[in-house]
């Protein structure tokens, strides 16, 4: 092997294989690989054994050690010359929602794989250990919450409610990791970071729309969840009079408008949604009597979400039916660390690209991570902006710039 203060030359000419890496990307796609041309591995499933399975075969190949906390996060490390330095470690996650895409999540950690390859086939380490990262269960789709495994990683998520996370069937996720084979012994956090990188693609139009391959990541939005409760009278919707209803119809109704209407009021980073709204008694000729539903508010400047919130608040407040508003969740916009990000649009100006910065509209496990440990992501385009869909698209050359992008970086940040 040979060390980095010898090597700078040979570091600098060194590139992603693109055909290796999408060649992967497409192998471990076959893995719980769904008829419309997504997958389903879902998270502690036979599907996500046996992916977590190839991983670990593919980087022991490379010579790296295998790590599993007890919340059965998965790294692999690449050792380093120095054994002094806090790992780079680079990654995201291999479940899936259950019909999902075959680059959600998967694509980080095979970019990852890929510059451990990179260094392997040169016969160089850098001074900083390498380390490939899958968290567990990071859509929740099975195992509430999402970014499940980063969120007890980070100490956000006690493990005891990470590990005793229940499916709708009854299943604990505990269980599912013992039965499966990933139940580790090591301490969930224990595990230092120097710096995290998270390529990801966009799940969003942002970077299509414009033309651009890579987006650097500044930071995620801020999130605001409601759980919204209204409660009014079931009365005959023929004889009772339009001025003697109690509606609570006409409330949700006007909540669906309102909260549209602040969002495009604050626009154009806003977002607002109304995702679940269920009404009873369900009679087409009964005024409607109770409402639930669940309200979404998103920003990424905490003074403008929060502006939000008491627009949102002071408006429900002046309905009849008033409602009850609880805020469930609250998710405060985040920044990421200034020098990854640099790194990381070096890393692009160095192989040829012009970045742009964007604004992760979607949680990550980067979100978490970024709480104990300098983080940064980068992004490329996906067709349409469709993610958590089989459909989900990305183009060849946009994955190997990313994989570029994100090996110029993490040379960097591991001299």
């Amino acid at each position: 092997m040979t060390d980095l203060a010898n090597s700078r030359s040979s570091l600098d000419d060194l590139t992603v294989d693109g055909e290796r890496l999408w060649t992967t990307m497409h192998q471990l796609a076959e893995i719980g690989a769904t008829p419309a041309g997504g997958v389903a591995r879902v998270a502690l499933t036979d599907a996500d054994k046996a992916g977590r399975d190839q991983f670990v075969e593919w980087a022991t190949e490379l010579g790296c050690s295998i790590h599993i906390d007890r919340i059965g996060n998965l790294f692999a490390r690449y050792e380093g010359t120095d054994p002094s330095r806090d790992p780079v470690v680079i990654g995201s996650h291999l479940d899936s929602q259950p019909t999902g895409g075959r680059y959600d999540g998967s694509y980080g950690v095979m970019v990852g794989l890929e510059i451990v390859r990179v260094l392997h086939g040169a016969g160089v380490r850098l001074a900083a250990p390498i380390e490939v990262v899958s968290w567990t269960d990071e859509e929740g789709a099975r195992f509430p919450p999402a970014m499940l495994g980063s969120g007890v990683f980070a100490g956000e998520i006690s493990l005891e409610a990470g590990l005793g996370s229940t499916a709708m069937d009854g299943t604990v996720l505990m269980d599912e990791l013992v039965r499966i084979g990933y139940s580790g012994s090591e301490p969930a956090g224990s595990r230092t970071i120097g710096h995290y990188l998270e390529p990801h693609i966009e799940q969003g139009p942002i970077l299509e729309a414009g033309g651009h391959v890579i987006g650097i990541v500044t930071g995620v939005q801020g999130i605001r969840w409601y759980d919204v409760a209204i409660t009014g009278k079931e009365s005959h919707a023929g004889t009772t009079p339009m001025d003697r209803r109690s509606d609570a119809m006409l409330s949700a109704a006007r909540i669906v408008d309102g909260v549209d209407r602040i969002a495009r009021t604050h626009g154009p980073d806003a977002r607002a949604t109304v995702g679940v709204l269920e009404a009873l008694p369900g009679s087409r000729n009964t005024v409607c009597g109770s409402v639930r539903m669940t309200v979404d508010l998103r920003h990424p400047d905490p003074e403008v979400l929060a502006a939000m919130d008491a627009e949102f608040t002071a408006m429900a407040a002046a309905l009849d039916p008033t409602p009850t508003i609880d805020n469930i969740w609250y998710s405060p916009p985040i920044v990421f660390d200034a020098d990854i990000v640099a790194a990381l649009r070096r890393g692009a100006h160095a192989v040829g690209h012009d970045p742009v910065d964007i604004t992760s509209g979607a949680g990550h496990d980067a979100c978490y991570i970024s709480r104990v440990a300098p983080t940064g992501m980068v992004f490329i385009p996906c067709a349409d902006g469709l993610s958590h869909n089989e459909a989900e698209a990305i183009e060849r050359d946009h994955a190997i710039a990313g994989a570029e992008v994100t090996l110029r970086a993490v040379i960097e940040l591991g001299a």
